[in-house]
Order: C-alpha cells, then structure tokens, then sequence
C-alpha cells in the first residue's frame, strides 16, 4: 500500500574519537594542568568521553616554556605511574607543541624531537600575525624527516583569505589539526567561521581537545553530540585513530 508518509532517514552516528593528539595534562610545566589532581581529574574525564589514548603535548617556547624532551618524559612517567594507581586505563603519550620562535631551528637540530609517534611534528605560531619565516621553518621541519602538522590553524587572526593562506600551507606539506571546542564557539566567532569552513573543505586531518582546564572537557562533551561534529566526518579523513 502506498504511503504519503516517508519514512524519517536515518542520520549515521559520527565516530567516536579513540586517540587525542593535543593536550597539556603534564601537571605544572606549562599553562595546562597545574596539579597532579588536576590532571587525574582531566583523563577520567576524557576517558568518560571515550577516549582510549592520549598523546599530551606541552609546549616548547623559548621565551615561556623551556621544555626538553628530559622534563617532559620524566613528568609524562609520573603521570603514567598516577594514572595507574588511580585504576585509569588509557594509553598515555607525549610529545611537544612547537613554537616557531628564533629558537626553533635549532631545536631541530638536536638529538631527541618530541614528534608524535616520532613522524608528526606538532607546530604553532603567534595568533596575531604570521612569523616572517614561518615557510622556510616548515621547510626546514620536512627536510629533518618530519611531517608538519599546524596546531589549531582557525584560531590564528593574520588569516584573511583563507582559500589562499591554508592552501599555500597544504602545499607545502602541513597537515591541519583543528581544535574539537572550536565547532562550540568556544575560542570565538571568528574560530568558529575558520574551523567550519576548513571542515567544509576537506582540509582537517587531526582533530584535538587541547585540553587544559576542567571546562575544555566539558565543552568538548557537548561538541561531541552536535550536528558539527558529525559533518566533519562527511567532508575529511580524520586521521586520529590511526596514531
């Protein structure tokens, strides 16, 4: 029997993340979590969220955070140790966050890089305006045998035309990791406007919390459960679970 009524389409369920590549939940070494508590309550509540593996990256700036691989394995087995006491199951890594500054090249030039699984460099610059020799630093990443990976490229204001400034940066290799709060509105109007926009273009490929605070996570929960975050998947190869 024919029906006027047609039957509501199913909307697919989105992925559930498993692997988080951005974080600062080493406790007290730089503008994350500032207590051991603090971190402990951070990965329950990433754990809730159904994340099985975290790669926590602090960041390395010259000018504000003089991390060495030493400091951030040392911290990264603490929290490990404290995590397991705690009966906190994920998997938990490190590697760094890069600031592109004077010291950076030389950085490169030393035996240890904290690179995700050893192959992802994690890399940030100013979010006010685009260091002079931001190209030649990302050439100079690639050349060391290491994949360039922009940490939260919607949240940098120099970018005017994004069409032409984030393609200029795919060309030259840079993978794209866009911040999970920036579909909540969470940075701003204007980090919103960017992370819809790299998502409708297929330019995403990591997805991270940089979690720092209590309420990354719980903005996180409810980005998680929104349409957004659903029409990521339609529209880029998320690449997370495979780290």
């Amino acid at each position: 029997m024919f029906s006027f009524f047609r039957k509501k389409e199913e909307r697919k369920p989105a992925p559930q993340l498993k692997v988080d590549l951005h974080s600062h939940l080493i406790p007290g070494i730089d503008d994350g979590s500032q207590s051991m508590e603090e971190s402990l309550t951070l990965l329950k509540g990433m754990e809730a969220l159904g994340y099985e593996k975290l790669i926590t990256t602090p960041h390395i700036m010259a000018d504000a955070y003089k991390n060495t691989p030493k400091i951030i394995k040392t911290g990264l087995e603490e929290l490990r140790n404290a995590a397991r006491e705690e009966g906190i199951e994920m998997e938990i890594d490190a590697a760094a966050e890069y600031y592109l500054d004077d010291g950076f090249i030389d950085l490169l030039g030393e035996e240890e890089v904290m690179a995700i699984n050893g192959t992802y460099l994690l890399f940030e610059t100013s979010y006010v305006s685009k260091p002079l020799r931001t190209e030649e630093m990302i050439f100079e990443i690639t050349l060391a045998g290491y994949t360039p990976v922009m940490a939260h490229p919607e949240r940098y204001r120099y970018i005017k035309e994004p069409l032409k400034e984030y393609g200029r940066f795919k060309e030259l290799g840079v993978l794209f990791q866009v911040n999970l709060n920036s579909f909540g509105g969470y940075y701003g109007k204007s980090a919103k406007v960017l992370a819809e926009f790299l998502s409708r273009n297929g330019m995403i490929d990591f997805l991270g919390s940089d979690v720092h605070r209590q309420k990354h996570v719980d903005t996180l929960e409810a980005v998680l459960k929104s349409d957004a975050y659903r029409e990521i998947f339609a529209h880029n190869e998320i690449m997370n679970d495979k780290l």
